[in-house]
Formats: C-alpha cells, sequence, structure tokens
C-alpha cells in the first residue's frame, strides 16, 4: 500500500509565494506520473501540473508561468512551487501518484493524498 504525506497549504496574499510537499511512501517499484490537482468549492477537480517519466511536465493554461513543479525522485516526493498566486488560486489542493507496486503482485496503482487548503486572500 503507497501512503501519501502532503505539506505546505496555508492562506497568502495575493501575489505571494507558497509551497507544497507531497511525500510517498511504502511498497513501491517505480513511480510513472505524480501531480497536483486542485478543487473549488462548486468547481470540478481539474490537473494543477503533473511530471511524467521523463521529466515531462504539464501545467493548465492558468498557472503557466507562475507555478513550477519538480521531483526529487530518491525521496519519492514532489514539489508545487506556486508563486504570483491570485484569489482565484483558492482551493483544496491534492497530490496523485499513479506507478507499480513494490510488493510480489507489481500492480499499478494509483493514490490520492489527503488535500491541503490553499486560500489567496484579495
Amino acid at each position: 500500500q503507497v501512503q501519501l504525506v502532503e505539506s505546505g497549504g496555508g492562506l497568502v496574499q495575493s501575489g505571494g509565494s507558497l509551497r507544497l510537499s507531497c511525500a510517498a511512501s511504502g511498497s513501491i517499484a517505480s513511480i510513472n506520473a505524480m501531480g497536483w490537482f486542485r478543487q473549488a468549492p462548486g468547481k470540478q477537480r481539474e490537473l494543477v501540473a503533473n511530471i511524467i517519466s521523463g521529466g515531462i511536465t504539464n501545467y493548465a493554461d492558468s498557472v503557466k508561468g507562475r507555478f513550477t513543479i519538480s521531483r526529487d525522485t530518491a525521496k519519492n516526493t514532489v514539489y508545487l512551487q506556486m508563486n504570483m498566486l491570485k484569489p482565484e488560486d483558492t482551493a483544496v489542493y491534492s497530490c496523485h501518484v499513479a506507478g507499480v507496486a513494490g510488493d510480489t503482485t507489481h500492480n499499478r496503482f494509483q493514490t490520492w493524498g489527503q488535500g491541503t487548503q490553499v486560500t489567496v486572500a484579495s
């Protein structure tokens, strides 16, 4: 079983910065993708950014140029540096990890973090 521990959310003024972290632990053979999604009240969950095998990154258009996703492969940790935050970035941010289990099954897995609140005050 794979567990995710998120940290770094909070309250920040418009224009400020926050850094989210998500560490994966457990029986992991390999990780194919790590990313962040967010869901604001009354809205659907959306992909913010992810990083897949080979280090390829994808960003939502709304965060391009402001957010940066990175990964520490040795630590199975993904980071989301969020700069120039706007009130519309306010949401619950959840980490998502997909990979292959390290146990005898070698099954593919997908797992979600518990979510962390990011609030940007205007």
